[in-house]
């Protein structure tokens, strides 16, 4: 359904090692910068973008929206966690693990990033 997710930061190298050690938990590549200093995440057919505002006001997350990252499994769920809280990130929420909702049992965990983003990652449990 999406073709991309793009986030603001007000530090792009700060943002670089967050998202570096965060996709490269899931076994994705470095970011490739483009000309305008955007940093470009290309994994399982995704793109995931990290630029400094156009308009040149301050980058600021949006409340109530959340990005949410599929899973393989609760270990690589745990394994993105770490990855972002030992970069940078900052544990929001309950700690990682299951909880049952509407759409059934889904093992959850949850992010800051560097810049305020609230990220996910969710893994559907077998019924």
């Amino acid at each position: 359904m999406f073709s991309h997710v793009m986030v603001g930061s007000n530090d792009i190298a700060r943002s670089r090692k967050f998202y570096d050690a965060l996709f490269g938990s899931l076994g994705g590549n470095p970011a490739i910068e483009d000309d305008k200093g955007r940093l470009i995440y290309m994994h399982n057919g995704g793109l995931f973008l990290v630029t400094k505002p156009i308009d040149g006001e301050a980058a600021t997350h949006a409340n109530g929206g959340t990005i949410g990252f599929a899973m393989s499994g609760p270990e690589q769920a745990d394994a993105w966690h770490k990855a972002g809280v030992e970069n940078g990130g900052v544990s929001i929420e309950d700690a990682p693990g299951v909880r049952a909702g509407g759409f059934g049992s889904l093992y959850l965990a949850y992010l800051r990033d560097p810049d305020g983003n609230k990220l996910c990652a969710m893994h559907r449990m077998p019924a």
